[in-house]
C-alpha cells in the first residue's frame, strides 16, 4: 500500500469508544480482529464495527494473542471447504510443525482423520507428533509422494493441505486419490507454476480451492461464527497454543529481527503498554 505503512494484521483489545449508530458492541468490551489490510501494531486503531467479534469471557487475552489468523485459518480449513476431513480418512499436511501445520494436526486428529504431516527436521518432526500427526516424512531426506502412497496403500490421501507453493504444489496433487482435493493456501516457497485443467483431469477428477483467509471472515457474521468455533475448540483443548514470546510494541523491530534469525519458536506477540 506504500510508505510509510503500518504493519500487522490481528489484532485483539478493548474498545474506547463506538461510533453514531454503531450497535452490539459497547466502551470496554474485548474484542478482536483478523484483516487483511495491514494496520495492527498500534497503540489504538479506528475500524469498523463489521470487521471485529467479541471474545468470550473464559478466552484469556494471553491465550488467544498471536493466534487468531493461525486459528481461523484452520477454521475454515478443516470445517468450511466443500470437501471436508472425514473419521479415518488420510490427509496431508505440509508444514505441519509450522503455525497453522500445528494447529491443522490438532484440528484433524481431533475430527478422526489420519493425519500425515511433512517437516524438514527432526526436531520439526516432534513437534508434529506432539501435534497429532500420525505419521510424519522428512521431506529433506524422503520422497514425500513415495511415502504417502506407502502410508496409504498406493490410494492417496483424501485431502492435500500444501502451504508450501511452488516446491510441493505438483507433487501434492500426486499424493491425491480420486476425487480428492488438493487445498492450496499459501505460497512459502513461492506460487506454483500455472496448470492446465486437465491436470487435475487425469489424476483422478481432482477438486483444486486456493483459498483466502478474508472471503471467510469478511461478513461479519461469518468472521463471529468462526469466532465461536475457535474459541469453543480452544475451551475443549483441541487447539492448544505451545510456545510464545512477548515483546513491547516498541521493540516490534527487534521481533521482527529475532523472527528472521530463528530465535523464537510458537507464537509472537506484541504487547501495548497504556499509560
Amino acid at each position: 500500500d506504500g510508505l510509510p505503512g503500518v504493519p500487522g494484521c490481528e489484532a485483539l483489545g478493548v474498545v474506547e469508544a463506538v461510533g453514531a449508530g454503531v450497535s452490539g458492541f459497547k466502551a470496554g468490551d474485548r474484542v478482536c480482529y483478523p484483516s487483511a489490510h495491514h494496520g495492527a501494531y498500534a497503540a489504538a486503531r479506528v475500524i469498523a464495527a463489521t470487521k471485529i467479534a467479541a471474545i468470550d469471557d473464559d478466552i484469556p487475552d494471553n491465550v488467544l494473542a498471536g493466534f487468531l489468523v493461525r486459528g481461523l485459518t484452520a477454521e475454515y480449513l478443516v470445517r468450511r471447504l466443500p470437501v471436508l476431513p472425514q473419521k479415518g480418512a488420510p490427509v496431508l499436511v505440509h508444514a505441519a510443525a509450522g503455525g497453522v501445520g500445528v494447529v491443522l494436526c490438532q484440528w484433524l486428529k481431533h475430527l478422526g482423520a489420519t493425519v500425515i504431516g511433512t517437516v524438514s527436521t527432526d526436531a520439526k518432526a516432534e513437534v508434529a507428533k506432539n501435534a497429532g500427526a500420525d505419521h510424519v516424512v522428512l521431506y529433506s531426506r524422503e520422497n514425500f509422494v513415495e511415502r504417502v502412497r506407502e502410508i496409504t496403500g498406493g490410494e492417496g490421501v483424501a485431502i492435500a493441505y500444501d502451504s508450501v507453493g511452488r516446491d510441493t504444489f505438483m507433487g501434492s496433487l500426486d499424493c491425491i486419490r480420486r476425487r480428492g482435493m488438493m487445498v492450496s493456501y499459501g505460497n512459502a516457497s513461492g506460487p506454483p507454476e500455472p496448470i492446465a485443467p486437465r491436470e487435475l483431469m487425469v489424476r483422478g477428477s481432482l477438486f483444486l480451492s486456493r483459498p483466502m483467509l478474508d472471503h471467510y471472515v469478511d461478513d461479519p457474521q461469518e468472521l463471529r461464527a468462526a469466532c465461536a468455533a475457535l474459541f469453543a475448540a480452544i475451551r475443549a483443548g483441541i487447539v492448544k497454543l505451545g510456545d510464545r514470546h512477548v515483546y513491547d510494541l516498541k521493540d516490534a523491530a527487534r521481533a521482527h529481527a529475532d523472527l528472521a534469525a530463528r530465535r523464537t519458536t510458537g507464537a509472537v506477540m506484541l504487547r501495548v503498554q497504556l499509560p
